[in-house]
């Protein structure tokens, strides 16, 4: 398995809809170019993290060459519009091959922090 880690700052006030369009534009992520899905945090700085899992790095870079593109453009123009900040050139901070998960799974299937 493989993961990327990325982070966004969100407009004060458009936090609900980033997660809104983070939340659709993962789904669509992960039915067109096959990721595993991905988890949103909060950071205590206020900065939004999601660790995306992927079935391996190929499939990673391949959806990433391509820009995560996905057909739903008012979702991709919500998403762009509640953000504020992001690291230079969209790049992840972190992509990592996983060598063990010891990670529970019981919450699958929730949404989660609402």
């Amino acid at each position: 398995m493989f993961v990327a880690v990325y982070w966004w700052r969100v407009h004060p006030g458009k936090e609900d809809q980033f997660r809104k369009a983070w939340r659709r534009g993962t789904d669509l992520i992960r039915e067109k170019y096959g990721s595993y899905g991905s988890r949103l945090h909060r950071d205590a700085d206020g900065r939004f993290v999601g660790y995306a899992e992927w079935p391996d790095e190929a499939s990673w870079r391949a959806a990433f060459d391509q820009k995560m593109v996905y057909d739903d453009p008012e979702t991709r123009a919500a998403f762009v519009d509640a953000i504020a900040e992001v690291p230079p050139d969209a790049d992840p901070i972190f992509t990592m091959t996983v060598t063990d998960d010891l990670l529970l799974r019981s919450a699958e299937g929730r949404g989660g922090g609402d």
